[in-house]
């Protein structure tokens, strides 16, 4: 492109302002974009497409016109609706808009009359004939501004702009272009323009167009030559969107780019810039703005010379599809020169069009990306291009990879900054996206990744969230909503709104169930109506399957399952679930502490599948107990035992009894308050300490099951088989043998505490123990649970973890805790906090 004629005389500050079909719809539309150019105090020029939908329905004409079939039918709607808005822009014939329409579409008439004879030159006026829509739209425009008394001239760009095909789209003429103008301007009074965008004319004085979504195009150029301050491409969004706000619905839009970044999501498909767009005016250093006609308030999109950096270095996200890879593999070729040449002169030879390229340094295979539609003859071109050296075994062979999407991150601030690729193929890889080839300029403006189509989705979302452009979104799914999972809905309920605004945090529940339904919502279900849906007629038979399908979708990045039942079928799925990479968080103790096998592959599922398995809740419901474990373990310590109270009930039981009351009473007391289970067997037997004290085994790396485990049941052997209420009414049968255990450790200065124990070499039990009134367990609230952790580093003196560790709330607010603990490593502001858990983590002697 030439620099800009200096001996041209300086010109009053012009404003180009381009405007769309979809802002250029009706008469009305007409009018509101006519007022948002209303700027006395500078030249204006006004490039307008055609009205909406007219472009395609020429482009049907003419295809009509070609077959020879009756386009009449056609012209003559197409016709109406023009004259319709004539009327509604001139109703007093003022502007003498309808003569000039019906002039031109006379002329269009004339050519589809032509084309259909198949005449001489019909081919060159086919050529020409989609511009007519521009011509109509111009002449309509003209009279919403006001006309000639307006001060308004309309220029046909037929008359002004010389373009030449060339390799990479329509090329201007800008010497020839530059005179034409200059004498169009000297034979026209001075004032404001508007002019017909998409259409120009070829060097033989042919009508021709920019292609389709020219006028962008047509605005930058004459934005060029009329030497403009700015131009203002007026379209139907806010402004340039950090990604399609059809995959991305938390899209932001840009406050600004530099020409750069633009090009480069212009090249990727941003479908609100035309990739020819930016180099007219970049030539000048012209800023443009992209604005919205339905939304004028809105600041939009500024692209100049430098955006500067806001923070994030990526600044927007673009996807192209339908694509495929063609993959050249031979050893041969390693450093042997001429080798690439020699493969994309034989791709440019078959016409062929590659949208990226990749070669590891090793050179034994290049692969390019390339338009799906041009694979096949693309992968022929290069097996032929190297047939004697896949004949001679030097080269493996070609190949041919369909259903390839290519995900582009663009950003100026990614140039220098350490770790943009890394947070990019993070992000993929938390959301499951296998990258097939990698691609990155010099100017590190742009790393572009091959990825599987039916990831594309999931894999924009993933990215956009990685680079802090939108919420980490998990999609959540809820089972068992009973008294722990109804607290874990009422506490996201509350928090749901913060996390999103402070952390960046959606997590979207999409899907609720309960034993016999399920609710499955693509929208999300509200946390505080889910257990009601459930109860509605929305609710469908439960199917796990179905449900972990519907969490899983492949348009979200991340998904999550909560199981707040005690269903050993839930359970049985988790290995499943997260072999899919579903995340499973619950305080159900059936996966933890059931069979070996089962939990193995839990663990294995969780590796091979990347889903994460968090069950903090299982072990003192809302008490970091596990985290603790886990703490000291990873960081080098050695475990030499574990002594816990690990139920609330038990606890309060054996911290009221001191002889003065009969045991059978305190655990009638504890019925009434609710502490113990419906059947108090249940938490007098052992076992549910025992699940406990195997999962912390199991966390603490002891091959341990249930049936390992020394259990004491406190339940005579006569009252274990009986039903519940012989049970009850013989509770007494307790009394006598626990006073006499309690009188015995009184004698010894001791207290009686219900245990769980792990020593160094594995060993497990589950039952009462005279303790001396130093130990911490004698030492604790009435229901709570506590933890002693006796390790190398804490021998002496034990680290004890105490707290509630019954109760939904509490319970829930663990639950609640492992799930933003996941969030956290999908890479989540860590600036939220879990609901409060009153739990103390201490050194006690």
């Amino acid at each position: 492109m030439p620099p800009a004629d200096a001996s041209r005389p300086s010109a009053p500050p012009c404003h180009v302002h381009k405007f769309g079909g979809s802002s250029l719809a009706d008469a009305s539309l007409y009018r509101a974009a006519a007022a948002l150019v209303d700027d006395p105090s500078r030249t204006r020029v006004v490039v307008v497409s055609a009205m909406q939908g007219v472009t395609d329905a020429l482009i049907a004409l003419l295809e009509t016109a070609q077959r020879r079939d009756a386009w009449q039918p056609a012209l003559h709607a197409l016709r109406e609706r023009h004259a319709n808005t004539a009327s509604a822009l001139d109703p007093d014939g003022h502007f003498a808009l309808q003569p000039a329409l019906d002039a031109e579409f006379e002329t269009l008439r004339r050519h589809l009359d032509a084309i259909g004879a198949g005449e001489a030159d019909a081919a060159i006026l086919a050529a020409g004939l989609p511009g007519f829509g521009e011509v109509f739209s111009s002449h309509l425009m003209h009279a919403a501004l006001g006309g000639d008394a307006a001060s308004w001239r309309r220029l046909d760009a037929r008359d002004v702009l010389v373009v030449h095909a060339g390799e990479m789209g329509m090329a201007v003429d800008w010497p020839e272009s530059r005179a034409r103008l200059a004498k169009w301007r000297a034979g026209n009074a001075e004032g404001n323009v508007v002019i017909t965008g998409f259409v120009a004319r070829d060097a033989q004085g042919h009508a021709t167009t920019l292609g389709r979504n020219g006028s962008d195009y047509s605005a930058a150029i004459f934005a060029n030559l009329f030497d403009a301050e700015a131009l203002t491409i007026w379209t139907d969004v806010d402004g340039v969107l950090s990604a399609d706000p059809r995959l991305v619905p938390e899209a932001v839009c840009l406050p600004s780019m530099s020409y750069a970044e633009a090009c480069e999501l212009a090249y990727f498909g941003a479908k609100v810039l035309h990739p020819q767009t930016m180099a007219p005016v970049q030539e000048r250093g012209i800023p443009l703005w992209i604005r919205n006609t339905k939304r004028p308030e809105a600041p939009g999109t500024l692209i100049a010379p430098d955006s500067g950096r806001d923070g994030t270095p990526v600044k927007g996200l673009s996807l192209v599809r339908d694509l495929a890879i063609v993959e050249l593999v031979g050893n041969g070729m390693v450093g042997v020169p001429g080798a690439a040449e020699r493969l994309f002169g034989a791709l440019r030879g078959a016409g062929v069009s590659v949208t990226m390229i990749s070669q590891g340094s090793s050179e034994h295979s290049i692969c390019c990306v390339l338009r799906a539609d041009q694979a096949e003859h693309a992968r022929d071109a290069a097996a032929a291009a190297f047939a004697d050296a896949i004949a001679d075994g030097q080269a493996q062979g070609v190949t041919l990879t369909r259903d390839i999407a290519v995900l582009a991150a663009v950003g100026d601030g990614m140039v220098g900054t350490p770790g943009v690729a890394a947070r990019l193929l993070g992000g993929l890889a938390q959301a499951r996206v296998n990258a097939r080839a990698i691609a990155q300029g010099a100017g590190e403006r742009n790393i572009s990744v091959a990825i599987g189509a039916n990831d594309a989705t999931r894999a924009l979302r993933a990215a956009h969230a990685a680079f802090w452009l939108s919420p980490q979104t998990l999609s959540v799914g809820v089972i068992g909503p009973g008294q722990v999972g109804t607290a874990l809905l009422v506490q996201m309920s509350a928090a749901l709104p913060q996390l999103r605004q402070r952390s960046g945090l959606d997590l979207r529940l999409r899907a609720i169930a309960n034993s016999r339904a399920m609710v499955l919502d693509e929208r999300g279900v509200e946390p505080a109506d889910a257990a009601a849906r459930l109860e509605g007629g929305a609710a469908q038979p439960v199917d796990l399957e179905r449900f972990a399908d519907h969490v899983r979708g492949e348009h979200l990045p991340h998904a999550l399952i909560v199981d707040c039942s005690a269903s050993p079928r839930v359970a049985a799925q988790y290995p499943r679930w997260l072999a899919r990479g579903i995340h499973v968080v619950t305080p159900n103790k059936q996966a933890g502490s059931g069979a070996w096998d089962h939990y193995a592959a839990i663990q294995d599922a969780s590796r091979r599948g990347g889903g994460r398995f968090r069950y903090e809740a299982t072990v003192g419901a809302g008490l970091p107990v596990m985290l603790t474990l886990r703490n000291l373990l990873d960081t080098g310590d050695e475990l030499h035992g574990i002594d816990g109270m690990l139920s609330g009930t038990l606890a309060w039981l054996f911290n009221r009894f001191d002889g003065t009351v009969p045991f059978s009473q305190l655990v009638r007391e504890a019925q009434a308050l609710g502490y113990t289970e419906p059947d108090p067997r249940d938490d007098l037997s052992g076992l549910d300490v025992a699940r406990k004290l195997v999962i912390l085994a199991r966390e603490a790396g002891r091959a341990l099951s249930l049936e390992d485990v020394d259990v004491e049941n406190l339940v005579p052997p006569a009252l274990r088989e009986v039903g519940r209420e012989e049970f009850l009414a013989r509770l007494a049968e307790m009394d006598e043998p626990m006073l006499a255990r309690q009188r015995d450790a009184a004698r010894q200065g001791r207290s009686l505490r219900h245990l769980a124990q792990l020593d160094r070499d594995g060993v497990a039990r589950v039952g009462v123990v005279a303790l001396p009134a130093e130990h911490a367990c004698c030492h604790t609230r009435l229901t709570d649970n506590i933890v002693q952790f006796r390790t190398r580093r804490y021998s002496e003196n034990p680290l004890v973890v105490q707290g509630p560790g019954a109760g939904p709330d509490v319970t829930a607010a663990g639950v609640f805790g492992d799930v933003l603990a996941i969030a956290q490593s999908l890479g989540v502001s860590s600036t939220w906090s879990s609901p409060p858990v009153e739990a103390r983590v201490e050194v006690n002697a």
